[in-house]
């Protein structure tokens, strides 16, 4: 079958960066189901892993975010059947979504959202799975919670920003202010459902001061490592910190939490299929949850860069506009 993958880690300018190879079909394993890709979408993971990760016995595939149609189901397979519409975010450590065919978990597999177009719904898992950790297994909100408290989004308008934003909104009675620094991302986050936006380039702490709100929960999105310092000052006491991304250690000052006895929490939605937790399953559920809010019309796709069909030179424009630093919400492709 084909695919879409690479041999070296090249810079994705450079055609040999991301090429066309011909793959085995993959077989189910035993909670496994088979899956005919019919769109993804490209998350900071896929640039991350083309830069850093070798590809060892033969070519490396990448691609998290797919929706499509299954095939056929593996021997201990139950919640799904052939011919069944949909969407998940794969795992880490299995040959990814950018092929005609993948082999993914059954349990961190939901329906597609009957409203959204293949290419609507490849948009939102991996993210969706991250904000609604973050939010609720990381930093502990509950559902319906939130009542006269702050969550302040740092990062906004990117995929994940988009849909915490909705979730929040939708889920809790959290007040939601994100930052954005362009008028475009502005707009965005606005769109999506923010109280409040902010700019993450100027004083955060006083524009928060003029909103007169200060957060009991900060989801770092980006720039951890520069926004630290203002992240412990913002934050109220006994107030709690969950990011995503990968700041050097070494510039994180931690002693910073300690006079206010602020917590910090990572998030790496991977974490479940890696280890084989034996809550595995709650991605089922959470993805079945956001489906459901998506065909309410309470939650909206983030999906905003059509990339076209799913070919070498397509991929590689949306990882260079993904290492840009200016996608807003999420860049989608169609096989």
């Amino acid at each position: 079958m084909k695919a879409i993958g690479y041999t070296k880690n090249l810079p994705a300018t450079d055609e040999r960066s991301l090429q066309e190879f011909d793959v085995p079909e993959p077989a189910p394993g035993p909670r496994d189901l088979v899956v005919e890709v019919k769109a993804v979408s490209v998350n900071p993971v896929d640039v991350k892993l083309r830069v850093a990760s070798k590809a060892e016995n033969g070519p490396k595939i990448l691609g998290f975010d797919a929706a499509g149609i299954v095939k056929a189901v593996g021997p201990e397979a139950s919640l799904f059947a052939p011919g069944d519409e949909v969407y998940y975010a794969g795992a880490i450590d299995r040959p990814g979504s950018n092929s005609a065919l993948q082999a993914v978990d059954e349990r961190i597999v939901a329906l597609k959202p009957k409203s959204l177009t293949y290419a609507e719904a490849a948009a939102l898992p991996l993210t969706a799975i991250t904000a609604w950790e973050l939010l609720f297994d990381r930093l502990g909100v509950a559902e319906g919670g939130g009542a006269g408290e702050t969550l302040l989004i740092i990062g906004g308008a990117g995929g994940v920003g988009s849909i915490l934003i909705q979730i929040a909104r939708q889920l809790t009675k959290l007040k939601v202010i994100a930052t954005a620094s362009r008028a475009e991302t502005q707009a965005w986050v606005k769109r999506m459902g923010a109280h409040h936006v902010i700019d993450h380039r100027d004083d955060m702490s006083a524009q928060m001061k003029a909103l007169g709100v200060a957060p009991r929960y900060v989801a770092g999105l980006t720039g951890t490592e520069r926004h630290f310092p203002a992240i412990a000052q913002l934050l109220t006491p006994q107030g709690k910190f969950a990011l995503i991304d990968d700041p050097d250690p070494k510039t994180i000052d931690v002693s910073l939490l300690k006079r206010k006895s602020l917590s910090l929490h990572w998030e790496f939605m991977f974490t479940r299929s890696l280890f084989g937790t034996p809550d595995m399953i709650e991605q089922n559920k959470l993805l079945t949850r956001i489906g459901s809010l998506v065909d309410e019309g309470r939650i909206l796709t983030t999906a905003n860069q059509d990339g076209g069909s799913m070919t070498p030179e397509n991929l590689r424009q949306a990882h260079l506009l993904q290492e840009s630093g200016r996608a807003i919400g999420k860049t989608v492709l169609e096989l």
